[in-house]
């Protein structure tokens, strides 16, 4: 990891948004979602607009990486998404480091359209070794092969287990 180049990433370019890309057409891929995906308005999902963020800031910090040992990873994204974003809008964005870490870089992340500010916050981003990211995954494709009989969501670690009344909720509708 190249912490001085690092530290002097900072871009600014645009983003003309598809049609394919609004929340309609995103949850009505969704299973749980089908069902009100409809009467949703016909603008950017936050998913999209957090994945084109992030897609940005990982694109600029692996430039200053070694791929063949290092991946570049989201850890924390914090933006607030603060106005409609309809399809066919060419957003305006706008980041830069704000702080680095020995394995991370923060980024201060903006985006406009014509009209307003309508996305702002951060993007945290680790550099990790890519064979001990490549192994983890690799353990939990096995663990998924071959799946024993406990309910691998309720034994892992860092698990917390629902409310009290969520549980007696949960049990009164069995």
């Amino acid at each position: 990891m190249n912490h001085q180049g690092i530290s002097e990433i900072s871009f600014e370019e645009t983003y003309s948004v598809p049609p394919e890309q609004t929340a309609r057409a995103l949850f009505s891929r969704l299973p749980h979602g089908s069902d009100y995906a409809q009467r949703l308005i016909e603008c950017l999902a936050t998913g999209y607009l957090v994945a084109v963020v992030e897609s940005i800031c990982i694109r600029e910090m692996q430039r200053h990486v070694d791929a063949t040992s290092e991946v570049v990873v989201g850890r924390t994204i914090e933006l607030e998404h603060k106005g409609p974003i309809p399809p066919g809008s060419t957003l305006k964005l706008r980041g830069w480091v704000e702080r680095l870490g020995q394995r991370s870089a923060k980024f201060r992340v903006q985006a406009s359209d014509d009209h307003e500010v309508v996305c702002e916050g951060c993007v945290i981003l680790v550099v990790a070794p890519r064979v001990s990211m490549e192994s983890r995954i690799a353990a939990k494709v096995e663990a998924l092969t071959t799946k024993s009989d406990r309910d691998p969501v309720d034994s892992a670690p860092g698990w917390c287990a629902p409310p009290e009344s969520f549980r007696r909720r949960e049990s009164q509708a069995s």
